[in-house]
């Protein structure tokens, strides 16, 4: 295979990368760009989408939150034949490296999609039973997304076919080389058709990812986004805040004085080791504080419903690992914590670019001490705003009122979009006449392929789930469960 090429933005005076209806893309899917508002291209769509479209083979540099998704989705959703299917084969798959990216992405498909009726898209990760995946592969599939591992297991049972592939991603392939998935990665190349189109996006680019591309690319365009102005000036919105403390010990009371001070609906704070993870949610939790945590010793239900709840603002803060953290989706996030800072400049710049998102103020603040004061300038220089940093010493002792419950809790119910269940479904059987509540007792409602989660009222969770367990959604009587979660 060969070795990739590095191309610059764009000279073809033909091509506007600024905007997307330069694009040679069909009619359906930019009626869809401009229904979501998408006018102007980021820098790696605009590098990207024109030579994907010409079938390309790509690498892709770029960090997280770029607009890469968009990225490679429209130009699979370019190739997809729906019509003209006897029957639906596989033809894109898109491999992730955490259950929650899948999660990410098989959403942002469905939405680019939603203008090709029939298009099947199929979320294949590992954390749930292989039963419903391989019915749903056997009655026919369009787009796979799916970690290497459930993947892998999928084609040794025969149940995931994919003599018809066009088009493999490996999206933030970096991050599954960390997490060693390299074995099962190469057995699914492997078993690809040779005849196909195969994308690497990477957020770096160690020798590892050079290495598939030889392999498994041939006459790969290279595509490197740097930091942008107008990254810049996302994160020059977020006020960073150092707090000195004394010692490791008086953390918790100075983190309990940023909450009692910013009073955030909801945040994320960050710890270096799962071990802190799981002490400081513990240390929190007895404070009556709504937390919860995110690491990777977590089972794949339990990380699921975490950041279910964490959306529907059924807990309000999280404690996370920055692995079990890639690819968190969460809007509006009011506040980032550095528990303990980051030894990567690039990390510190990655978790603080989480908060003041779509054009609002942000605020991270970090809990260093004495001897990391040192540091503070580069953490700032890297993300683009040395100079707007702010050090405080931490006044030990000042007692904090705080009240950190959540006004919400949340509700599984145990069939999703593959039993047709909509989202309206769920919110007619809670608030119609056998259900009796009222609609803004309802918040969050997300359904998956196999469950959905609904977000009711703190107060009203014990109503909810004995109406929806004595009513019926649909006509049906369905399996509710009101799950809490261990610490």
């Amino acid at each position: 295979m060969g070795r990739a090429e590095h191309i610059g933005m764009s000279k073809n005076p033909k091509h506007d990368p600024e905007n997307f209806e330069s694009l040679n893309i069909s009619p359906g899917t930019m009626e869809l760009v401009k229904e979501l508002g998408y006018v102007k291209m980021t820098p790696i769509q605009a590098e990207s989408i024109p030579a994907l479209l010409e079938g390309r083979d790509l690498i892709g540099q770029s960090k997280t939150g770029s607009g890469k998704t968009a990225a490679f989705t429209i130009p699979i959703l370019e190739q997809i034949h729906i019509e003209q299917s006897a029957f639906r084969d596989v033809q894109a798959m898109i491999l992730c490296p955490t259950r929650e990216l899948c999660t990410q992405v098989t959403r942002e498909v469905r939405k680019l999609g939603r203008k090709k009726i029939g298009l099947q898209v199929l979320e294949v990760a590992g954390g749930v039973p292989v039963g419903p995946q391989a019915r749903a592969l056997e009655s026919g599939v369009h787009i796979v997304v799916g970690t290497p591992g459930r993947v892998l297991d999928h084609l040794t049972r025969g149940t995931l076919k994919l003599n018809e592939l066009k088009i493999i991603v490996l999206d933030e392939a970096d991050r599954m080389l960390d997490m060693g998935f390299q074995a099962e990665m190469d057995e699914v190349m492997n078993a690809l058709p040779e005849q196909r189109q195969t994308v690497l996006f990477s957020a770096t680019f160690p020798p590892g990812i050079q290495q598939m591309s030889n392999r498994f690319q041939h006459d790969a365009v290279m595509v490197k986004i740097e930091q942008t102005p107008e990254d810049v000036a996302s994160l020059s919105s977020v006020e960073q805040r150092f707090y000195v403390v004394g010692s490791e010990a008086e953390k918790v009371e100075c983190l309990m004085q940023v909450f009692s001070k910013e009073k955030p609906e909801s945040a994320i704070v960050f710890c270096n080791f799962k071990a802190t993870t799981f002490e400081l949610t513990r240390e929190l939790a007895s404070l009556e504080v709504s937390v919860a945590c995110l690491n990777g010793d977590l089972e794949q239900r339990e990380r699921d419903l975490v950041m279910a709840k964490f959306r529907n603002q059924s807990v309000r803060i999280l404690i996370a690992t920055d692995v079990a953290a890639r690819g968190i989706d969460v809007a509006d996030l009011d506040l980032v914590v550095n528990y303990e800072l980051s030894q990567k400049r690039d990390i510190y710049t990655h978790r603080i670019g989480r908060t003041g998102r779509a054009g609002k103020k942000g605020l991270a603040i970090s809990l260093i001490l004495e001897r990391e004061k040192n540091k503070v300038p580069a953490m700032a220089n890297a993300s683009g705003s040395a100079g707007s940093e702010t050090i405080i010493d931490y006044e030990k002792g000042i007692p904090v009122p705080v009240n950190l419950e959540a006004k919400m809790d949340t509700l599984i119910i145990l069939e999703g979009r593959k039993n047709k269940m909509r989202p309206g479904d769920i919110l007619g059987a809670l608030t119609g006449d056998a259900g009796g509540l009222k609609g803004e007792d309802i918040g969050k409602i997300e359904i998956h392929d196999f469950f959905s989660y609904v977000a009711v009222a703190k107060k009203l969770a014990s109503t909810a789930l004995m109406r929806l367990q004595n009513g019926r959604i649909k006509g049906r009587k369905v399996r509710v469960e009101w799950p809490k979660m261990g610490i």
